[in-house]
């Protein structure tokens, strides 16, 4: 006996608009679709697991009320991101000071920022490489750590990620060229080891993004 095709996959724009008319599971299955995504940008973001879970509850919570207020000018998966973003901002801006703890990278997420060395099979270097990497990571203010994540390590095009963070396309290229170029040189062999503490260098993880830019250098606004 043969088994009949599975039908079309709704739109998330349809699955959206059936939970606003009361289907009761449209919503769990657009959150099944997207959920990996949100959880990495938040744990990402935020670096702690707990705090990462707390504000993708609290992004999901407000999605699903406010979801009679989406327009279409915006894919869903960008309004969903958009609201997460948001959700693990206000943890950072209420945060008790204290350092980011960044989620390990093998250094092949991002881009434009290559490893100091190509990945290899001893996990003990893998090991010592990701260390590397947290630490690197680490230096950026969340101004541009979470452009680069959007970006670079999520594979965000920059209009969406401009989007989903509020801001000029411009400002999120500049933020992102500003975040490797800080990351660059920190990955380079021994760096790091030699600093002993990079994060003193650039003012730490826990900055939070602001109508002011960071920095010097020509951030389009």
């Amino acid at each position: 006996m043969t088994q009949s095709a599975p039908g079309p996959r709704v739109p998330d724009e349809e699955l959206l608009r059936q939970h606003v008319d009361g289907d009761p599971d449209a919503f769990g299955e657009l959150v099944k679709r997207h959920q990996d995504r949100m959880w990495a940008v938040a744990l990402r973001t935020l670096g702690d697991p707990h705090d990462a879970a707390d504000a993708l509850q609290d992004a999901l919570i407000n999605a699903f009320r406010r979801a009679g207020s989406f327009r279409s000018e915006s894919a869903v998966t960008t309004w969903l991101h958009r609201i997460v973003v948001n959700a693990c901002l206000d943890r950072v801006r209420h945060a008790a000071a204290r350092p980011a703890d960044p989620v390990a990278f093998d250094g092949t997420e991002i881009p434009g920022v290559a490893p100091a060395t190509e990945p290899s099979s001893d996990p003990a270097e893998r090991t010592a490489l990701r260390v590397d990497l947290e630490q690197a990571l680490a230096t950026l203010p969340a101004d541009q750590r979470l452009p680069l994540l959007l970006v670079d390590v999520e594979g965000f095009p920059v209009a969406e990620a401009a989007e989903m963070l509020g801001l000029p396309v411009g400002t999120v290229k500049s933020r992102c060229a500003r975040a490797r170029a800080k990351l660059v040189p920190l990955l380079a062999p021994g760096r790091l080891s030699a600093t002993g503490n990079a994060t003193g260098n650039h003012g730490g993880g826990g900055d939070v993004p602001s109508g002011t830019p960071q920095g010097t250098g020509g951030e389009h606004r």
